[in-house]
């Protein structure tokens, strides 16, 4: 569980979050969507214990992540986008960092080492960008923590290890484990995460389950630019244009989380009318 009350966050005299509140649940894979520069990893440290709110309340587990308690950091993993790892073989890093995650399991990281065709003969220093993040993937998933942060994944995987990066987080996935996977590559989480929070301007603007999204909104195909104002969401296209609607007529159609992202960033007035039961706003 975390439970992020009334928070204020800033860097110097740069703001970053005012006032912002947000409540995590075990069970899901949460998707952290937000612009460059929004604070998805700043959101993720604070989280993790690395960075301090400035006002509020931020707990994980029911702990105070910046004391850093040796019982919250046991049940809680955070892969970073940017990491060092020591010139140590994958056995020897495992002897040094596993006894500090008391549930760890060591078949299941051998199996993730194999799925990844990971050697265990070279140093991990030496490995290229991709290999590093499927190694500390791999020892993240067996550390078998309840907390688990992922800050931009799948930057430095391959197609084929994306697929795999999906399977494994999906299977990951448990009722008693809370996944956040913070992300810019929204087309690499289709079917992956579920419910998705979008951060903009220091407040969490969006978040809903996917099942909310699809009842909530449809996609159209139409061919000439749309004027009137139910349209929250429009995008040229060649064959014509793609418009997000509110789903009045209860229609089932997908909505993919690049043009949901957009919608939600360039609308989310409309957006926040249509979730919370009133009328459009127009998308300008």
């Amino acid at each position: 569980m975390i439970n992020i009350e009334n928070m204020d966050f800033a860097y110097k005299k740069t703001k970053l979050f005012l006032n912002l509140s947000l409540e995590l649940k075990p069970g899901n894979i949460y998707g952290l969507l937000g612009k460059n520069g929004a604070g998805k990893t700043s959101l993720l440290k604070i989280m993790s214990g690395l960075l301090f709110p400035n006002t509020g309340k931020v707990k994980v587990n029911n702990f105070i992540p910046g004391q850093r308690n040796p019982e919250f950091l046991k049940d809680i993993f955070f892969l970073p986008e940017e990491y060092y790892l020591p010139g140590l073989k994958a056995e020897k890093y495992k002897k040094t960092y596993a006894p500090f995650y008391p549930n760890f399991n060591e078949n299941k990281f051998l199996e993730l080492l194999s799925e990844f065709k990971l050697p265990m003969d070279q140093k991990l220093n030496s490995l290229s960008y991709g290999q590093k993040k499927k190694f500390l993937i791999s020892f993240g998933i067996a550390s078998n923590s309840r907390i688990f942060l992922l800050d931009e994944p799948t930057n430095g995987l391959d197609i084929p290890s994306k697929t795999q990066f999906r399977r494994i987080i999906a299977s990951a996935g448990t009722e008693n484990r809370l996944i956040i996977i913070s992300t810019h590559q929204v087309r690499d989480m289709e079917n992956l995460i579920d419910p998705i929070i979008i951060v903009d301007e220091g407040k969490v603007i969006f978040n809903e389950s996917i099942e909310g999204v699809t009842n909530k909104l449809t996609v159209k195909k139409i061919s000439e630019e749309p004027v009137n104002g139910t349209v929250l969401y429009s995008e040229k296209e060649i064959d014509g244009y793609k418009v997000v609607l509110a789903n009045k007529d209860h229609d089932q159609t997908d909505i993919d989380f690049e043009t949901l992202f957009n919608t939600v960033v360039t609308n989310p007035d409309g957006i926040k009318s249509v979730f919370s039961g009133g009328d459009n706003n127009e998308h300008n």
